[in-house]
């Protein structure tokens, strides 16, 4: 176990922050790690992945165009203990665990209005799938869990009904609309890929 350890993802697309983080406490476990990021996505992913793993955030720091995470190990890690704890729920209750998988802001192809119709009503609607469990936005998808989205109240909706919403921070950032996600938490294609292996049917739209 080395007592600290630095890394730099300065540069790096989702989820190599993640990876890398992952691939160094499993191979050092070190007691103090350090992380450079240069963009909020990352800053969000890698400080709830170290909490995650038992490490206590230190207030991070900004420091010209990146950001320096800091923290100590504090306790033995939980890999996504949110996600773990839904499944569990779920299993207890004789349930399938559903996935939605949402890559657009729309519902097919054709004309525009109609398409984004059918998304809020799919969305409006969604609550009635009993074994609802996760709800991924990606792509154009994030764009309905941003301030202003008339979906926004459906999917907040859904969030406080226990259902887990992921939010692809990569694709945030493309839109440059990070900071205007109002519902859901940032995430990267580790944990999306981590809620598909739990669940038990993926449905993507």
């Amino acid at each position: 176990m080395n007592s600290e350890k630095q890394i730099d993802c300065q540069g790096l697309p989702c989820p190599q922050p993640v990876l890398k983080c992952k691939e160094v406490i499993e191979q050092d476990k070190p007691l103090l790690i350090k992380v450079l990021v240069d963009n909020d996505p990352a800053l969000e992913n890698v400080s709830r992945f170290l909490s995650l793993r038992g490490y206590h955030l230190h207030k991070p720091e900004k420091l010209g165009t990146y950001w320096h995470i800091s923290a100590s190990r504090k306790s033995d890690p939980v890999i996504n203990e949110d996600q773990q704890k839904h499944a569990a729920i779920k299993e207890d209750q004789g349930l399938e665990r559903i996935l939605v998988f949402i890559s657009s802001d729309k519902i097919g192809q054709g004309d525009d209005e109609l398409s984004t119709k059918l998304m809020l009503n799919f969305l409006s609607t969604l609550p009635e799938m009993e074994s609802l469990w996760t709800v991924v936005f990606v792509n154009s998808g994030v764009k309905l869990t941003i301030e202003g989205s008339p979906a926004l109240e459906s999917i907040q909706r859904l969030e406080s009904n226990n259902v887990s919403i992921l939010v692809c921070g990569t694709c945030l950032e493309f839109f440059k609309i990070t900071d205007k996600k109002r519902t859901g938490q940032t995430t990267n294609m580790l944990d999306i890929i981590t809620g598909m292996n739990l669940s038990d049917k993926v449905i993507s739209m």
